[in-house]
């Protein structure tokens, strides 16, 4: 069957064919499901993306796509590095939200009887919630080093261990984040935030490995049945809601001076080699680092909670990938491999075997691609494939992707009704605001199975193993 408007390619790749002003196609990922079911607004995201200057191949969306501010969250979008542009609507507010995926040597039998322990202890430790601040207060000083430096500059003050760094992808650092280009305003609104969870689909979970599909690549991975993992998904916080939202103005701006036609008032741009463009990419390079360094300080605390409960225990990093990013990366365009600056909002980077960006021990099997499901079903460890960087600048799903809004989601749910339904099935969780709890209701989203099904058959990642939740911890 088709769908309208869209060309079938094969059973989870649909085009929108160029018409108009596009200058390339737009690429769906999916099944005829959840292709149908996605907001027409989508598609027309999706258009108006590959219209932007300076586009490659095609505008792309992934199957857990949803309507989001000028790309789809979901959306990849490749830019030529002579003639293309970097835009806000292309990365979103929370850039560098990501995911870290941590692996233990403990197992569900060792667990299951202290896991409300460890989940009152975590959300004892890791302050979470809309507005919260943790212990770190920052100078001005060390605020500037930070975001110039990002994990590293944690490590040095003694949160975290160095290995961590080879499984953080960039090793946790962006090289030419400039401070100077990140408003007062914005480095004010970070006071306290570095090591705090935040609120929305913010989260920290507790896991167990209940299905492996490649023995092989969970090997290498360090990967096994009934292993305990934990996930910690946040981001930039204030500060790079606030650079996003100090350089929509910036751009707006430069999309006039520039003559850049814009259908969409969301995707004001800059060209990437602009004062401008670059001014962006630096300061937005700065939360990057900031979110990575985030992400770490939630995993030393973390680790502190383990060690209390645990002792012994071994926590190490699986990987941390961020999945609202624009980065320079190389990709093989018509044969020849080009340098080109990749757009990824809510959409995770999935590198394939032999990529030099990935460590020594993960190369040979491609990078462990990382999907967070939602509290009440399930969460997946993939890898990245050849064929999906072919197909996708080597991009793949960041989630389920919401099927509902928030307002809707709490219309329909009550926090601490959906706190007794997850305890029910064996889910202890721990909620800073009952409210928020229900906005991120199961039941709001797509099925990640589907999603995750979609991925693996489209060859953009392949399963290694699925988690489930024991615990959790909500903004």
């Amino acid at each position: 069957m088709e769908i309208k408007n869209l060309r079938k390619i094969n059973d989870y790749q649909w085009e929108i064919p160029k018409t108009g002003k596009m200058l390339v196609p737009g690429i769906i990922f999916g099944d005829q499901k959840l292709v149908e079911e996605m907001d027409e607004k989508v598609k027309e995201q999706v258009q108006n993306v590959a219209s932007l200057p300076g586009i490659l191949k095609a505008s792309l969306a992934m199957p857990d796509c949803h309507w989001g501010y000028g790309l789809p969250i979901g959306g990849v979008a490749a830019m030529d590095q002579n003639e293309g542009v970097i835009t806000v609507g292309g990365i979103g507010f929370d850039s560098g939200c990501g995911l870290r995926t941590l692996k233990t040597d403990l197992t569900l039998d060792e667990i299951k009887s202290k896991i409300k322990e460890l989940v009152d202890s975590l959300f004892e430790t890791v302050p979470c919630g809309l507005g919260s601040r943790g212990k770190i207060i920052l100078s001005k000083k060390e605020t500037d080093d930070l975001l110039k430096e990002g994990t590293k500059w944690v490590l040095k003050n003694g949160y975290g261990v160095k290995d961590d760094l080879e499984y953080i992808e960039d090793n946790g650092s962006f090289e030419g984040a400039n401070p100077d280009y990140v408003s007062e305003r914005a480095k004010k609104r970070e006071r306290g935030q570095v090591g705090t969870l935040g609120s929305g689909n913010h989260y920290e979970e507790i896991q167990y490995i209940d299905e492996i599909y490649d023995k092989e690549a969970a090997q290498k991975f360090g990967l096994f049945k009934n292993q305990i993992l934990v996930s910690i998904h946040c981001g930039s916080r204030a500060l790079g809601h606030q650079i996003g939202t100090d350089y929509l103005k910036v751009l707006a701006k430069a999309s006039r001076k520039y003559h850049i036609p814009i259908n969409d008032r969301e995707l004001v741009c800059a060209p990437i080699n602009s004062k401008e463009g670059q001014r962006y990419f630096m300061a937005n390079l700065c939360a990057l680092n900031y979110s990575y360094a985030n992400r770490q300080v939630i995993v030393h605390l973390t680790r502190e909670c383990f060690k209390k409960i645990f002792p012994g225990a071994k926590v190490e990093t699986l990987w941390d990938l961020t999945h609202n990013s624009a980065r320079w990366e190389k990709h093989e365009i018509n044969g020849e491999f080009k340098k080109v600056l990749v757009h990824r909002k809510g959409a995770t980077r999935a590198f394939g075997p032999g990529r030099e960006e990935l460590p020594e021990n993960y190369r040979m099997v491609g990078q462990p691609v990382l999907i967070g499901g939602t509290m009440g079903t399930c969460s997946f460890v993939l890898k990245g494939t050849e064929v999906g960087m072919n197909l996708a600048f080597g991009s793949a799903s960041h989630g389920a992707g919401r099927a509902m809004s928030r307002t809707k989601a709490k219309k329909i749910w009550w926090g601490q009704s959906l706190l007794e339904e997850l305890k029910q099935k064996g889910i202890y969780a721990r909620a800073a605001s009952f409210s928020g709890f229900a906005e991120e209701a199961p039941g709001a989203y797509k099925d990640v199975t589907q999603v995750i099904e979609a991925v693996d058959k489209a060859g953009l990642a392949k399963k290694v193993v699925r988690m489930k939740p024991l615990g959790v911890i909500k903004g």
